[in-house]
């Protein structure tokens, strides 16, 4: 009996990291573009909070989500009769690959190095984020 247990067990974490996509949605990087492609065209595209991503329409069956500010949204794609194509959760975060921070006390410098390092592009966002952080 424990041995059944156990290889339930076993199978059901097999299981759960065949689908880890599933489980994290949709990755968006700040201040990039991701395109998405639809099943079936499209009808209803909704972003669930529109300053953390944007969604454009391409053609019927592709869309391009864009990364607008930081954190984690939902995206809902429904088709002409109101069944859903797409309902994930969209997660917006920095590239951090060529990126650099540098923290002074209550202050935060971002270098971007690609190849050289130089102060990166800040949107509204990306200067919020640091204020909530410094607490100014």
């Amino acid at each position: 009996m424990a041995k059944h247990g156990l290889s339930l067990g076993l199978a059901f974490l097999v299981a759960a990291a065949a689908m880890p996509a599933l489980a994290e949605g949709i990755a968006v990087t700040m201040n990039q573009a991701k395109i998405v492609k639809l099943s079936r065209p499209a009808d209803t595209i909704v972003i669930g909070n529109p300053e953390i991503a944007d969604a454009s329409v391409q053609d019927a069956s592709t869309v391009v989500l864009t990364g607008r500010g930081f954190g984690v949204t939902n995206l809902v794609i429904l088709d002409e009769t109101g069944a859903p194509i797409i309902d994930e959760q969209v997660t917006v975060s920095r590239s951090t690959a060529a990126t650099l921070r540098i923290y002074r006390r209550a202050s935060v410098q971002t270098l971007s190095c690609t190849p050289y390092c130089e102060s990166s592009y800040k949107t509204d966002a990306e200067r919020q984020s640091e204020q909530d952080m410094s607490g100014e």
